[in-house]
């Protein structure tokens, strides 16, 4: 009988870096295939951009018109946000693009009684887009002075691994709603497209070849693929007598964004008139804005996890913070619907190709902004169901996830503290926004029900969001419990990121998140 080796029964090494990334954020893959992989990272960001205002526009009054115009501007804008955020926020591999925590208030602003008066639906989808615009624009001030002025950097010197888990993992975990709920709109669409993937990007990925085709493109195969097959259950009439959610769902030309959208246009600012400014609104817009702010803090730890990269410094996310308002600040300016986030499918994306290559997500900003201006290309690649994309999140979105619960490794397992922090806060971020959600579902408003509703959104949007309510549950326990005892410190894992807490106390930092052009002189991170 063969003997065991000694080192057969060692814990797995712990690694600030996540190692068998094939490009890390610094490195990229040859041209072809970076543009290849940077169209990819479009047609995954797509969904969220196409879903909002395929939901919201309506209500506010616009048409297919509407619907595909709004569509460009998101896209055109989020390709100038992915490039200042790569560029000069944080520098991670991360797109930025429309937020779903902005919906609640944008859905409350859209109901409101105050644009009832207005007979045409044009000149209401016009007042209510100018009503979000400046909620928009005040909210984004509120993102740059916490980025700017480095409250961000004090929040994130607070963060531990252990804390740090359930907001990532809450980050993939909290949007499960979009994954196979959605899906199972047409069972017959999306089905065949979460087997596809899983089997090109798991499973045929084993056969050797030169390059790993089907494991860094299995999105675009799997998406081509089924997406003739619905193509051809549409021409073919399987869905003619079928329900009007079931042909929304499953039917290739029901969008009417084709048709609707125009050859050329060049989304430009207050393209839908003045904005006006009401505070209700703002206040409401600015909790979805600090929303999002967590969000984007549990992408960017896990882009730089799939990036290669070490733990982002508390001040680069404060920069990146910081710039996220710039951004929230174009949206409002240009009109798109909702403020700015960091996409969490992209992030996921970078797991599943292993690609984490920051000219990579730059060059998918370039496809952003060709197909905003071509609206007729753009409306095309629009119009693939849901369903479909729904496949794509179940995969993606578990990739965010998974990196959040890679950051186990640094905490000690063993220890009844952290086992209570992990599985408290991750269970009350799944927990208290279901109640708030089923509670709104019920009800018609959330369980605050008071005359403000600017107060009831507030609640509402804070409290529906998985990632924002472990990170308060996570970090006030890690910080509370225990924190007079020797041990916490490192069964927290502070002790692995404590290099990390200030910019220049570990060069790979420098090597990772410092400014191009010599900008670090002028703008130091601290």
């Amino acid at each position: 009988m063969a003997t065991q080796k000694a080192d057969d029964f060692q814990p797995h090494p712990v690694k600030e870096q996540l190692p068998g990334v094939d490009f890390c954020m610094t490195s990229s893959p040859p041209w072809p295939e970076a543009i290849i992989l940077g169209f990819q990272h479009f047609l995954v960001m797509l969904g969220t951009t196409v879903f909002i205002p395929m939901l919201l526009v309506p209500i506010m009054g616009g048409g297919d018109v509407e619907k595909a115009e709004v569509i460009d501007t998101v896209l055109f804008v989020a390709g100038i946000n992915t490039l200042l955020q790569t560029w000069f926020g944080t520098r991670l591999p991360v797109v930025m693009g429309a937020s779903y925590a902005f919906i609640i208030p944008a859905l409350s602003i859209a109901y409101s009684r105050r644009f009832s008066v207005f007979i045409d639906p044009h000149q209401r989808f016009r007042e209510t887009m100018a009503a979000i615009q400046g909620a928009l624009i005040i909210a984004s001030f509120f993102q740059m002075i916490l980025g700017f002025l480095g409250f961000v950097r004090i929040f994130g010197r607070y963060l531990s691994p252990l804390s740090s888990v359930p907001l990532v993992t809450l980050t993939g975990l909290g949007f499960f709603v979009l994954g196979f709920p959605l899906l199972a709109n047409c069972i017959e669409v999306g089905l065949p497209a979460i087997l596809v993937l899983l089997l090109l990007s798991q499973y045929a990925s084993t056969m050797k070849l030169k390059m790993p085709v089907f494991e860094r493109f299995a999105v675009l195969f799997s998406v081509a693929i089924v997406w003739v097959y619905a193509e051809i259950l549409t021409a073919g009439g399987a869905y003619n007598h079928k329900s009007p959610r079931t042909q929304t769902s499953c039917r290739t030309d029901r969008s009417g964004l084709v048709r609707a959208a125009p050859w050329v246009r060049v989304p430009y600012p207050f393209q839908w008139g003045r904005p006006y400014f009401n505070a209700g609104d703002t206040f409401a817009i600015m909790a979805a804005a600090f929303v999002a702010i967590i969000e984007s803090i549990g992408v960017f730890i896990a882009a730089s996890r799939y990036g290669s990269a070490t733990p982002p410094p508390p001040s680069v996310l404060s920069r990146g913070i910081g710039w996220q308002g710039i951004s929230t600040l174009l949206n409002g300016i240009f009109g798109s619907l909702t403020g700015s986030t960091a996409s969490v499918e992209n992030a996921g994306l970078l797991g599943l190709t292993r690609v984490g290559s920051r000219r990579v997500i730059q060059i998918s900003a370039g496809f952003m902004f060709f197909f905003s201006i071509l609206g007729k290309f753009g409306a095309i690649l629009a119009s693939i169901p849901l369903p479909i994309v729904a496949a794509l999140y179940c995969v993606l979105y578990a990739y965010v996830a998974s990196a959040g619960l890679g950051l186990l490794q640094f905490c000690n397992l063993n220890s009844f503290r952290s086992k209570f922090i992990i599985g408290f806060s991750l269970f009350m971020g799944l927990s208290v926004p279901q109640y708030f959600h089923d509670y709104l579902l019920t009800s018609g408003h959330g369980p605050l029900h008071t005359h403000q509703i600017w107060f009831n959104n507030i609640v509402q949007v804070i409290f529906s969001s998985a990632a924002t309510v472990a990170i308060i549950v996570a970090l006030f326990c890690d910080l509370t419990m225990g924190c007079g005892h020797s041990s916490t410190r490192r069964d927290s894992g502070r002790h692995w990121w404590g290099k990390f807490r200030k910019f220049d106390t570990d060069t790979r930092s420098e090597e990772f998140y410092s400014l191009p052009y010599n900008l670090n002189r002028h703008f130091p991170s601290v």
